[in-house]
């Protein structure tokens, strides 16, 4: 008997003669997200994929965790490997469902003192001599026999023994859900608009379990914003490269162009107006590291900057595609989503950001692009980008590094 984790896939098996390449994708992710936990070995089989440790001291429980931030991956099961043989079924089978018992990790759901279950076979090799239902009814009986304390229940039981013969037999009782979406890698680059805030890191997860490739832009306005302010980016781009990978975090100080703005331009377009040179430099620094798509954590309507009047100046900025997962979503869904991927304690933490200094007290919500034009053209806004730009800080953020 051997010890392997059973990797599931969904929507890549729909792809087609595209399938190979989202395939081999999702095992180079999968091995990136094992790395250093020790010597493994990856298989393919069947739309399913197996992961063999190959030292007595892998650490299954951690290893389990990172698959489930696999973007790809729908579901693992921890299984036991054996030998494509009855007798060998029988015996780990009843090995399985007496050390689930004796750990009590199930609930006893029939009359006292007994534990619900039952067997689910799929046959994926017809050499095998017996048939599914027939595995399903010879092993439940054997097992019920083996261990009294069980009971059979086909519809509601505590236990589910899952028996997969293929050329080996897997045997597994526990399904634990994962990501879902599709490999990182399989669909381009994006930049992603990275505040300090909850919505923008749940786009950048949004974009990424699509396949994209995350790279970031933070404004940074010191010393209006602490440098708290600039660590809380950073471990927020540090979580999501549980995620994604290396994620290249370009930090921009935008302190004289916000002070240039709010010197020249009517205070009320400040908002906007700051937003069309934030876009600005992402494109720039976009095109130069070769994302094709700008990614923003805006919501239609949520406040004064995203109606869509402001979105339009906004992407007026620009020539490439704004991407925006967020905009039908109301603020209780995104806070669900940045609980579940673990960005919403360090997102709420109080260090503010620049989008929080300068801010309009009556900000427009239905601006017109001519207006903003004008207003914009006292600024001397292509050399204070290209200022921005050189004096930029780069870092490369990676899973589990402290910064």
């Amino acid at each position: 008997m051997k010890k392997v984790i059973l990797v599931r896939y969904g929507e890549i098996a729909l792809k087609g003669l595209n399938r190979p390449t989202f395939e081999a994708k999702l095992v180079n992710n999968i091995k990136r997200s094992l790395y250093r936990l020790g010597k493994i070995e990856v298989n393919r089989s069947q739309s399913r994929i197996y992961v063999e440790p190959q030292t007595d001291d892998y650490d299954y429980d951690l290893a389990i965790e990172r698959l489930t931030k696999v973007f790809g991956v729908i579901s693992v099961s921890p299984v036991w490997k054996i030998e494509s043989n009855f007798e060998e079924i029988k015996k780990y089978s009843a090995e399985m469902l007496k050390d689930i018992i004796d750990r009590n990790v199930v609930s006893h759901t029939g009359a006292e003192g007994t534990v619900t279950f039952k067997v689910e076979t799929k046959r994926g090799n017809k050499r095998f001599p017996m048939k599914s239902p027939e595995i399903s009814a010879e092993l439940g009986g054997f097992l019920l026999e083996r261990i009294p304390v069980l009971k059979v229940d086909v519809n509601n039981p505590s236990i589910i023994l899952f028996v997969e013969v293929r050329e080996s037999t897997y045997i597994y009782s526990e399904i634990i859900p994962a990501s879902g979406g599709l490999p990182v890698g399989t669909n381009g680059k994006v930049m992603l608009l990275l505040s300090g805030g909850i919505d923008s890191p749940v786009a950048g997860w949004m974009m990424a379990k699509r396949g994209a490739v995350l790279e970031a832009v933070h404004f940074h306005s010191y010393p209006y914003t602490s440098e708290r302010a600039k660590e809380k980016v950073i471990e927020l781009a540090r979580i999501l490269s549980n995620y994604c990978y290396n994620i290249n975090l370009h930090i921009v100080p935008f302190t004289d162009i916000q002070l240039e703005i709010n010197d020249k331009c009517p205070q009320d377009e400040l908002t906007i107006i700051m937003r069309r040179a934030m876009m600005m430099i992402a494109e720039k620094i976009a095109n130069a590291n070769g994302a094709l798509a700008l990614v923003t954590g805006e919501s239609l309507g949520q406040v004064a900057s995203q109606t869509i009047e402001s979105l339009y100046c906004t992407d007026s900025a620009v020539n490439m595609p704004v991407f925006r997962p967020l905009i039908g979503m109301d603020k209780n869904d995104v806070i669900d989503i940045a609980r579940k991927i673990d960005t919403f304690e360090t997102s709420i933490l109080p260090y503010e950001d620049c989008c929080t200094v300068f801010v309009a007290k009556h900000p427009k919500t239905k601006p017109k692009l001519p207006n903003i034009l004008k207003s914009e053209s006292v600024l001397n806004l292509e050399e204070l980008i290209e200022k921005a730009i050189e004096k930029t800080e780069v870092l490369t953020i990676t899973p589990g590094k402290k910064y």
